[in-house]
């Protein structure tokens, strides 16, 4: 089967589920997007690694990159290879000195990955055939100037825009403390509309 290139185009809130995630894959060079719903947790790992944070000591994600650094396990992609009941699964292609293998992964877990490692992300043309999205070009520019998006509510927005510049700063280094990296992504934001 025909492996077909994803990317990471938005990240955000979940319109469909309560305290839940969608993070979107787009077709490179395609129309075609594929939302996936998964957990905050998992959301906090992708925006932690798209937006190049360092947190003070290392998530579950970075911990499983330095593991497999210090083994010389190098992870070339990713792919999402079946849906079943709306479940998304992938797979991890890694190899070693020695060996080639595919691991089975929770589709989150391999996106956190896939970002830290800046490695390929691919489906197949009957996973985007029966939970992919065409987009219509107008939609595709709006897409590509948010890229990844706040995943703050829209009150918090307002809530941000009232503060002052240093009230902000104070707040997203309590933030960045208790590692709350999403709510630190939309206030580093709203800091960098203001310095412009």
């Amino acid at each position: 089967m025909k492996k077909i290139e994803l990317e990471i185009v938005a990240l955000s809130h979940s319109i469909t589920q309560t305290h839940s995630y969608a993070v979107v894959l787009g077709e490179v060079n395609g129309m075609r997007r594929l939302p996936i719903v998964i957990g905050g947790f998992e959301a906090q790992a992708i925006a932690v690694a798209l937006e190049r944070m360092q947190p003070s000591r290392p998530l579950t994600h970075d911990l499983m990159k330095n593991f497999m650094m210090a083994f010389n396990v190098e992870l070339h992609e990713i792919v999402i290879n079946d849906l079943q009941e709306g479940i998304f699964y992938s797979k991890l292609l890694c190899s070693t000195d020695h060996d080639t293998v595919e691991i089975d992964s929770r589709t989150s877990d391999a996106l956190a990955l896939a970002v830290r490692f800046g490695c390929p992300i691919y489906t197949y043309e009957h996973i985007l055939e029966s939970a992919g999205i065409l987009m219509e070009d107008e939609e595709k520019k709006k897409e590509e100037e948010v890229a990844v998006t706040s995943t703050t509510e829209s009150g918090d927005k307002e809530d941000l825009k009232s503060m002052s510049i240093e009230e902000l700063q104070t707040l997203l280094n309590d933030v960045l403390e208790q590692e709350d990296y999403i709510r630190a992504i939309a206030i580093r934001d709203e800091l960098s509309n203001r310095k412009k």
